[in-house]
């Protein structure tokens, strides 16, 4: 009985931490970001993980060269990491700027100065949500936690107690320095990645991954 109403009582939380967190954490056009006041609100978007976006018409097979810029940690008053560290932030930059690199890097030559056929993308880490320790993978196989996971899983939503990764993304032409498309995005693992529910930056490496898969299907 006691196991039963412990295990109740652990859905309820689950379910409370997951509506609370993803209404908590929504991207913004970061004010301090350079292309923001270009951007408006992406409605063709329906998954809402690219809520705004710039974009013009550009021949992306015209480019077979790209200079990838050092991440930026996003500084403005409006960034997303709440009390993430330091540390933290620099790792995940980190990885960022490796994963983009390797995906990129089968795509185009990647190159340091500005020339004809070559883009310039620049990344801006604006926010992240790490892991909560233990629950996180535990509300895979509590009962409320498996069902409300199950809901987003079938609509590519957000699971319970994961984390997630925010950033933006704007990309020039390099000769011109003129913005072909800028957008703010957010990014996660399926709600039942268990691995990715595992270590505190799990779930954001997850969704740097996912990221950079999805540029590179906007420049193919």
């Amino acid at each position: 009985m006691d196991r039963s109403i412990a295990l109740r009582g652990l859905g309820t939380l689950v379910l409370c931490a997951a509506v609370a967190g993803c209404a908590s954490v929504a991207p913004v056009p970061y004010s301090e970001m350079a292309s923001s006041a270009y951007m408006a609100p992406d409605k063709s978007d329906a998954s809402g993980r690219v809520p705004y976006r710039y974009s013009t018409p550009a021949d992306w097979r015209a480019y077979n060269k790209v200079i990838l810029e050092p991440v930026v940690v996003y500084r403005g008053r409006d960034h997303q990491f709440a009390d993430m560290s330091d540390k933290d932030k620099a790792t995940l930059a980190a990885y960022m700027q490796t994963r983009f690199a390797d995906k990129l890097r089968g795509r185009f030559a990647l190159v340091r100065e500005r020339g004809p056929n070559t883009l310039r993308i620049r990344l801006t880490l604006t926010g992240a949500v790490t892991n909560t320790p233990v629950l996180g993978t535990l509300s895979r196989f509590d009962v409320a936690g498996a069902v409300y996971n199950g809901v987003q899983a079938a609509r590519d939503g957000e699971g319970t107690l994961t984390g997630s990764v925010i950033y933006g993304v704007e990309i020039f032409d390099a000769a011109t320095a003129r913005l072909l498309s800028a957008y703010v995005t957010k990014q996660y693992p399926g709600a039942y990645d268990i691995k990715a529910s595992v270590g505190s930056l799990a779930a954001a490496n997850a969704g740097v991954d996912k990221g950079a898969d999805a540029l590179m299907a906007q420049l193919n």
